[in-house]
Parts: structure tokens; sequence; C-alpha cells
């Protein structure tokens, strides 16, 4: 089953909201890149898994969305509502890492309240892109 608001009913959720919802489909994304690059024990996985859903990793790929001017405006508005939310970072990221993390998965979270799907692969796969050398590594590891 798959949910389809339009715009407008998506924008009457808080930017935490979207974030929750928008934290697992990131992380399904990734999940599903890993467990295709190759079949290892679950332990790897998990770690890989983690590497790519921490904050530092997701805040790097907003500054490279961002930087390359993939996000349309109305895309920016929705990462700052979430990237402005007051939250409480964790101690292996800085505050702004943690913010910029937010701001991704409250994006993430909207487009998929809005079934705008492909528009998530597009963006997930500029992200994934990002240190996919280091990544490939990690795998032979």
């Amino acid at each position: 089953m798959h949910i389809e608001m339009t715009r407008r009913e998506a924008n009457q959720y808080s930017p935490l909201a979207l974030a929750f919802i928008g934290d697992s489909v990131y992380e399904q994304l990734v999940r599903e890149r890993i467990i295709l690059a190759a079949n290892m024990p679950a332990n790897k996985l998990h770690k890989l898994a983690v590497s790519r859903v921490c904050a530092e990793y997701q805040s790097e790929c907003v500054e490279l969305l961002l930087e390359n001017g993939t996000l349309t405006e109305g895309e920016q508005e929705v990462f700052k509502r979430g990237r402005n939310t007051k939250v409480n970072a964790p101690k292996h990221s800085t505050i702004a890492q943690y913010r910029n993390a937010t701001g991704l998965e409250c994006l993430f979270g909207y487009l998929y309240l809005t079934a705008q799907l492909e528009r998530i692969d597009v963006l997930f796969d500029i992200c994934w892109e990002h240190g996919k050398e280091e990544f490939n590594e990690k795998i032979k590891e």
C-alpha cells in the first residue's frame, strides 16, 4: 500500500513527522543498494548501512545536492523546514550535520508522501554515488 497526498496535505505535517517517514524511506533504499552490491553476513551489512545512514554522510549528501543545484526551489523549502527544526544532535555528529540530515529525511518523507518516487530515485542516486569508491573498498574488506 502506498499513500499519495497532495503537496498541501503533506505540508500540514510537521518537519519531524516528515523526517520520521523519510528516514525509513532513505534507509530502505540504502539497504536495497547494499544487498544488491554483495551477499555478506548480516553484521557487515549492518555496518555498511550505518555508514550511509549516519548524519555525517547524509549531511555531505545535502551539501552536494545544494552545491550542484539539484534541488528545486520547493525541495529547498522542504529541506529548510526540516533543517531548521530544533533537534538534539547525538554525540557522534555536529548539530549542523544532524540538522542537515534531518532536512534530507524531511525532504525524502515529503517526496514519498506526495508520490514523487522517481524524484526520490534521482536524489538518492546522487547521494549513493558520493563516496562510492570508498564504499566498494569496504565491501572487499
